[in-house]
């Protein structure tokens, strides 16, 4: 039973100059419950009907047949304002069980989503934060709404800074403190290098004849760049481990090498290369955009010739519905440039490529910096807020069971949620203040309302599995309709969230049912004598706690039973 359908079908009785698309895209869900459950505008008909829109409204009442799937229907203005039967509402929302289930839009499509993508060899810091776990999240929907998803960790593991590291090593390494210190001791010779390189820039002309033999396939020089990968790969997924993400493929820039040349002789069949001061490059004037550089004059490739060559090879492996690519918003031009390049080739594919683009991450201490070493490790991050939890925890609930797992499932659903919640086009200010609130719109309130409500069901020795016949005009008050309306919400949040790309539809739409739980559980005692009153609260109980587990999952966050 849906009631939004069934609005549909009844206007478009009463009009023919929209089509069923169009009104059902025009249908609002008003911010003020007494305007409606659901309302029509009619602004878009006046230039049609040559009417009023408040007139409109009120013939399209008139001629509307009834249903008893509304209460009422009237005219409010310049809408048509529908009122559900609450009964039939609550009903339908909460009898199927199906609330949080898998849908079935995507029919089985692939989705190929491409974030995280460190470069090998230097820190996994919390500017990395954004593209991993809004990509992660992006999987997860795309995921619940029927698609294949394939996540690629396309890792930075190519290009001149893999000479400057085997300079480096070379010249101030110990093969002893790389092993006992990892990433660590790369990143320290690293930073020596850009050191001592402006002080002698012979340093960087070293450092382009390594990366020359590495193309060229030098032993020595692949060797020592596999060893940085392995160590690089290694404190990468104690970081993943962290998060609980999972990649399905980690073929990195390197995996290209051998299949770029077929895509420049492709370019260059095509006609679309022309030659710049050696260079070949494809011209995107008609487009208002610098031209695409496919190889610099020594021949050596670009990231646009990978990505141009890699895009080409998913789409022959995956078939993809859709080619996802979460990175900075400051690598816009990049993404249409070379977009745009693949349009150009004659693939008609091109409008599946997508550029997910976010904002940066801050500190309240100021902006991240990188180059120097100055930076904010990811896992020191995570450890740091799984600490600050325990002392919370400790303060508030010392005697709590599993207090460590707990606490590194609310400090690092904290840090994701402070992300999520976000637009992910807007820049994000990192403040511990707020990141660890339990009573504001955070992950630990979240969290906490789906422990309560965990807690809840506990004692009543809630059992969904035994039938019971529910009286659902017991939740036709207003705080428990007003939870069910949010969690009727929840499918079109998750496609909305798809649709925009916006995992922060999803946060959004989770504080608004622990807020809309938290007043009813305040105002409506749920353990009562009354065992009809108690059968249908916990009914409700049960649904939220399903769908407040479910949108954490979405978002790549755990819901503990208990905080």
């Amino acid at each position: 039973m849906d009631f939004k359908n069934e609005i549909v079908t009844l206007l478009s009785k009463v009009i023919n100059d929209l089509s069923v698309e169009e009104i059902n895209d025009l249908i609002e869900v008003p911010s003020n419950p007494q305007m409606g459950d659901f309302a029509f505008p009619c602004f878009k008909l006046a230039k049609v009907f040559r009417k009023a829109p408040n007139m409109i409204a009120s013939d399209i009442v008139e001629a509307i047949e009834e249903s008893n799937m509304f209460s009422e229907i009237k005219q409010v203005g310049a809408y048509v304002n529908f009122y559900v039967n609450k009964q039939k509402f609550i009903e339908n929302v909460l009898s199927t069980g199906q609330l949080s289930e898998k849908l079935s839009d995507g029919n089985g499509k692939t989705i190929v989503l491409d974030y995280s993508s460190p470069n090998i060899a230097k820190p996994f810091h919390i500017g990395h934060l954004r593209t991993t776990i809004i990509g992660n999240s992006l999987y997860n929907i795309y995921e619940h709404l029927g698609y294949k998803c394939v996540g690629v960790n396309h890792l930075g593991d190519w290009g001149t800074q893999f000479g400057k590291l085997i300079v480096a090593y070379k010249k101030w390494g110990s093969k002893e403190e790389i092993e006992k210190n990892g990433i660590n001791e790369l990143i320290k010779i690293y930073v020596k290098f850009h050191d001592e390189a402006e002080k002698d820039s012979e340093l960087d002309d070293e450092a382009r004849a390594w990366f020359t033999k590495m193309e060229n396939g030098n032993e020595e020089a692949l060797d020592l760049w596999q060893w940085f990968k392995d160590i690089s790969l290694k404190e990468f997924k104690k970081v993943y481990n962290m998060l609980d993400i999972e990649f399905d493929s980690y073929a990195g820039e390197s995996f290209y090498n051998d299949k770029m040349e077929d895509v420049i002789n492709e370019l260059e069949d095509k006609d679309l290369i022309k030659i710049s001061e050696g260079a070949k490059i494809v011209l995107l004037e008609e487009e208002n955009m610098p031209p695409c550089l496919i190889t610099k004059k020594d021949g050596s490739t670009l990231y646009a010739t990978r990505d141009i060559t890699a895009a080409i090879y998913r789409k022959n492996t995956y078939d993809f519905e859709k080619c996802i690519y979460v990175t900075a918003f400051d690598q816009n031009l990049h993404f249409a440039q070379w977009f745009k390049v693949i349009e150009k080739m004659g693939y008609d594919w091109s409008d599946k490529l997508i550029h997910v683009p976010y904002g940066l991450v801050s500190m309240e201490s100021g902006k991240l910096s990188s180059r120097k070493g100055k930076v904010i490790y990811l896992d020191d991050l995570l450890n740091e807020s799984i600490e600050k939890t325990k002392k919370i925890i400790e303060e508030k609930n010392p005697n709590l069971e599993n207090k460590d797992k707990i606490a590194k499932d609310v400090g690092i659903g904290a840090i994701l949620f402070n992300d999520l919640y976000n637009n992910r086009i807007k820049d994000v200010v990192f403040s511990w203040d707020k990141v660890l609130n339990f009573d504001g719109e955070t992950g630990p309130y979240v969290q906490y309302t789906h422990a309560r409500a965990s807690s809840v069901l506990r004692k009543a020795n809630y059992d969904m599995n035994e039938s019971k016949d529910i009286d659902y005009s017991l939740l036709t008050d207003d705080l428990a309709f007003a939870v069910v309306k949010t969690l009727e919400r929840f499918s079109n949040v998750v496609r909305d969230s798809a649709n925009k790309l916006e995992p922060s539809f999803i946060s959004r739409y989770v504080v608004d049912l622990a807020q809309d739980f938290n007043r009813f559980y305040h105002n409506c005692p749920i353990l009562v004598d009354d065992v009809k009153l108690r059968d249908a609260r916990l009914k409700l109980v049960y649904n939220v706690k399903v769908i407040i587990k479910e949108s954490l999952n979405l978002l790549g966050i755990k819901a503990p039973e208990q905080m």
